[in-house]
């Protein structure tokens, strides 16, 4: 008879699987992408090399505030009050770690850590982290939902190949799946219960403030990176539908579990700049740009602080 534990285990290695698995093909792709677009690649990384140094700072500026705004968020989302420094460095150091792990696993184990270091139990420190990841998925649809009007006719899906609609066929057959399989169950219960964390957080306005503050705050520097960045490259696309663009993008690129969205964030922002008339090399150039301002730069930097916050225990 099979216990508790050696399930728990068969399930863990499942899932392991599955997102290694789904890594590797997303991977594969990517760099077959890579192989096929090299020379565009290689003129839009000259052009960043020759762009404009005060609009990369502003975008470096906005880039460093969103760490910021993700404290903010995660105190919202919380009852008990966090040190503010060990706050901050842990969400640096947090999205450092999601840019090594699938789904954003990375992320999550060193958030979930950091709240239990500081006195959580560990159902209250994951409610908190379910908290803070649907009302930034709320924000980010809320934000798509009030630009979409003010950028008409911007979102429209590129030409499908049959690939792509089998695809799709295959995704909405799961789905009418999905309702009879334990998954969908659990799936219910996990957003029933942050939406009534949510509905609870409410009682205390400064709560609430900071966890819809924070998010907001999250999504928009994002979208100025991308903004500062596209300025400085001198992409022709207005700024407010370049942040519709951008928001579009990575709500599509979250439905892969990439570590930090490598290769379908790239993809989907590159194609969306693209089909809204921007030109391939500056495209290009825009998404390397936006990549090394929240990835490449701060990744050693936020490894170094994983490190530090590990040896002294606050994780």
């Amino acid at each position: 008879m099979t216990s508790p534990a050696d399930l728990a285990v068969f399930l863990g290695r499942r899932r392991a699987r599955w997102h290694a698995g789904v890594l590797l093909t997303v991977l594969l792709g990517g760099l077959y992408l890579v192989r096929r677009h090299w020379p565009v690649l290689e003129d839009g990384a000259w052009r960043l090399a020759g762009a404009d140094r005060g609009w990369l700072l502003a975008g470096a500026a906005a880039a460093v505030g969103t760490w910021a705004a993700s404290a903010l968020a995660q105190q919202g989302a919380v009852v008990r009050r966090l040190p503010r420094r060990r706050l901050l460095a842990a969400q640096f150091a947090a999205s450092a770690a999601g840019h090594l792990l699938p789904a954003g696993l990375g992320a999550g184990a060193v958030n979930l850590r950091f709240l239990m270091r500081c006195g959580l139990p560990a159902g209250r420190s994951v409610g908190a982290l379910v908290v803070k990841a649907t009302a930034g998925a709320a924000v980010r649809l809320a934000l798509i939902a009030v630009l979409t009007p003010a950028c008409p006719g911007l979102l429209r899906l590129p030409p499908l190949s049959p690939v792509t609609l089998t695809v799709a066929a295959g995704g909405l057959a799961l789905l009418a799946v999905l309702p009879a399989s334990p998954w969908w169950g659990r799936c219910r219960r996990a957003l029933s219960a942050a939406l009534t964390d949510i509905r609870a957080l409410h009682v205390s306005p400064v709560r609430a403030v900071a966890l819809w503050g924070g998010s907001l705050a999250f999504a928009a520097l994002h979208c100025l990176v991308l903004i500062a960045v596209t300025r400085a490259v001198a992409l022709p696309l207005p700024p407010l539908q370049v942040a519709l663009l951008y928001l579009a993008a990575s709500s599509a690129a979250a439905l892969l579990p990439t570590p930090g969205g490598l290769g379908s964030l790239d993809a989907a922002l590159a194609l969306a700049l693209t089909v809204s008339g921007a030109p391939t090399v500056a495209a290009a150039s825009a998404v390397l740009g936006y990549r090394l301002l929240t990835v490449w730069v701060p990744l050693l930097p936020g490894l170094v602080v994983l490190g530090v916050l590990v040896r002294r225990k606050a994780l």
